[in-house]
């Protein structure tokens, strides 16, 4: 197995631990599962508007995942990401939709609502799950 293939982890240990993690994060307070599988909490009330699918957002956001590795962190840079709400992986398009301008949400996405079965380079292996942690900064109505 090669140095790139053992930093990401096989499909199986992912599928595990991706597993295991969306058990425990199930049980803490304040989780909400929608009909997809996404699990999200509210950290921060958000008062501005909802961002749609046609819209443009402004995040700070961390990425992690769930061994805890971080994987990006727009607030430790200092410089917010500014994306289209189409051009998010399907649980960070739903997660977002659910929030407001201004407020803070932990989103765990399962695989089938980010990258599946294939991963992203050496990142972000298959089956991984992700932990976003993301402040709306400003909805670009699009």
């Amino acid at each position: 197995m090669s140095k790139k293939t053992l930093n990401k982890g096989s499909s199986g240990q992912n599928r595990k631990a991706s597993q295991d993690y969306l058990s425990k994060y199930r049980q803490k307070p304040g989780v909400v599962e929608t009909t997809t599988g996404l699990l999200y909490r509210v950290l921060e009330e958000g008062e501005g508007i909802a961002p749609a699918l046609t819209d443009r957002v402004v995040v700070n956001q961390r990425i992690l995942s769930v061994n805890g590795k971080v994987i990006a962190d727009t607030y430790k840079e200092g410089e917010p990401d500014e994306f289209s709400m189409q051009e998010a992986i399907p649980g960070i398009q739903e997660g977002l939709q659910l929030g407001r301008e201004g407020g803070r949400y932990e989103f765990v996405v399962p695989p089938e609502l980010a990258w599946g079965k294939r991963g992203v380079g050496n990142k972000i292996g298959p089956n991984a799950v992700l932990i976003f942690d993301v402040r709306i900064l400003e909805v670009k109505i699009g």
